[in-house]
């Protein structure tokens, strides 16, 4: 028989792949994962959101590049924790860095899909990705600041990466690596800053 709902599960599998596979910093990571079973997120509430945070930012003469869609990553241990991002979205105070900026005040999220905690997978251990949609807005190029004084969000900004470092030395630890790849995403109105950007919507669980 023809299940349909297989059928839509394997072809988002086969989406869901391709976004993690043109997303790798590590070419060798290819053939080092496999993923097994994609789970489409599907929030109206935070799909309207990330619409309504294009379209102001649209009014406010932003480019069309900076308002474009991207991916970005989070990594769970379990299926519980990345079930609940996908429900009550990425809400600030959700992180351990504190490197770009105050977790108090926005959210970390990962530019690369294998470069996705401190620490290195080791071989057997599995967990669970949640592919989000991303409109970066106005990207600062922060230095990392690894003092108890964070670093605020950037008024006039929505994102804040860490200064790329495009000749990173072959001995660069899997952890700063990891740091130096994340997005710190924030979104400030009135002088108080949102309990969960608007600019990033869970869109697929793998």
């Amino acid at each position: 028989g023809f299940h349909p709902e297989l059928e839509e599960s394997s072809s988002l599998l086969q989406t869901a792949v391709s976004v993690l596979q043109s997303s790798y910093l590590d070419s060798t990571s290819q053939n080092g994962f496999q993923y097994s079973q994609a789970i489409l997120v599907e929030n109206d509430v935070f799909l309207s959101e990330l619409k309504a945070f294009a379209r102001a930012k649209e009014a406010a003469g932003y480019s069309q590049e900076e308002l474009e869609e991207t991916f970005a990553f989070l990594l769970f241990d379990n299926k519980e924790e990345a079930k609940e991002v996908c429900q009550t979205g990425l809400r600030v105070n959700s992180s351990s860095i504190s490197a770009l900026g105050d977790p108090a005040k926005g959210v970390y999220i990962s530019k690369y899909a294998d470069c996705l905690h401190p620490r290195p997978w080791y071989h057997g251990k599995s967990g669970y990705i949640v592919i989000c949609k991303l409109i970066k807005g106005k990207v600062k190029v922060v230095s990392e600041n690894y003092t108890t004084s964070y670093t605020y969000p950037s008024p006039g900004y929505d994102c804040h990466v860490a200064v790329s470092k495009n000749n990173l030395p072959a001995k660069t630890s899997h952890c700063q690596a990891f740091e130096q790849s994340q997005y710190y995403v924030y979104e400030v109105s009135d002088g108080s800053t949102a309990e969960r950007p608007r600019q990033i919507c869970p869109y697929i669980v793998i």
